[in-house]
């Protein structure tokens, strides 16, 4: 396969699946090699790779290297439930008659989806624009290139500069978005997540752009706990609020964020990172992964099939059929 881009996050060698191990950046870029359909799904359950474009694609060479097994399906199915790319990916896998092929294919097209995402996205954003994001749904989150990340490149030309929140609890803004960022030269600032509406409330922030984990039929989107509040005070301020996913990412099946399924994570993200702990023993915790933004605090959902504003159920509908 092709080089995705100058972060790779996937690495396919034909008898085994390199994953750079995300947990350890920025500080090391380490591998971590699976050989088996289970080794790929504890690595998703671990967070080695995340990012629902990229657990779907790590998901699919996990079945190949699972020789399509019930057993390498069942760990997959179970790594991770929230985002709905990793079940997209397995159900396709289940149809090919060609595993590695349609593994490789899958791994192309959300290149190539994440490319036109761009591309469209960059339309909409404007000459030096300030643009906050939550998370990381850049290339790391992804194939490469990345989606709302992947609009933020396709506008480097129009001398934006990116604010990242740093996504607690496990910071993946601070660690993943703002180490993209630098690699691309594009200025980058960061702040702790509750900095966000000071920032708005100053005029400090031209547009807001997040990527997803699952987009239901009425248009309701799942993404990174905290996105929630940020399209709130996005719309309290007249911001434009933007979420850019591929195809896979929507889930018909879904009538509403209501049904969405919301990982609970471990308590141990919460109290203490790494080996620091900051939170005293005996404490309760409670780490729902994701939240869930309503279609009516979103101002467009950013596709490969298109743009769709103001989404709603039927706009929904139209574009998943064109």
């Amino acid at each position: 396969m092709k080089k995705s881009s100058a972060v790779e996050p996937i690495r396919w060698r034909g008898d085994r699946l390199e994953l750079l191990d995300q947990r350890f950046l920025p500080d090391k870029t380490v591998y971590v090699t699976c050989r088996t359909g289970e080794q790929v799904a504890k690595a998703i359950r671990d967070m080695v790779v995340r990012g629902a474009p990229a657990i779907g694609c790590a998901a699919a060479f996990g079945v190949v290297l699972g020789k399509g097994s019930a057993k390498a399906y069942k760990a997959l199915r179970e790594s991770r439930p929230t985002a709905v790319n990793l079940f997209w990916a397995l159900d396709r896998m289940k149809k090919a008659a060609d595993l590695e092929a349609e593994a490789k294919a899958i791994y192309e097209e959300d290149i190539a989806a994440n490319r036109m995402i761009g591309e469209l996205g960059a339309k909409l954003i404007g000459e030096r624009a300030r643009v906050m994001t939550h998370c990381n749904a850049g290339a790391l989150a992804t194939a490469g290139y990345g989606t709302a990340l992947g609009v933020i490149r396709s506008a480097k030309n129009k001398k934006i500069s990116v604010i990242a929140n740093e996504t607690r609890p496990y910071l993946q803004g601070a660690r993943l978005t703002a180490w993209e960022m630098v690699q691309e030269k594009i200025p980058c600032t960061l702040i702790t997540d509750n900095m966000a509406g000071h920032l708005m409330s100053r005029g400090e922030v031209d547009v807001v752009i997040v990527g997803a984990d699952r987009i239901a039929a009425n248009g309701d989107v799942a993404n990174k706990i905290g996105t929630y509040a940020l399209a709130v005070m996005a719309k309290r301020h007249g911001i434009p609020f933007y979420v850019a996913a591929p195809r896979s990412t929507f889930d018909p099946a879904i009538p509403d964020g209501s049904h969405i399924p919301i990982e609970e994570r471990p308590a141990d993200e919460v109290t203490g990172y790494r080996k620091l702990r900051w939170a005293p023993k005996g404490v309760l915790v409670r780490n729902p992964a994701f939240d869930v933004t309503p279609a009516e605090l979103i101002t467009g959902i950013i596709s490969e099939k298109g743009v769709v504003l103001n989404p709603d159920r039927r706009r929904i509908r139209k574009l998943l059929a064109s």
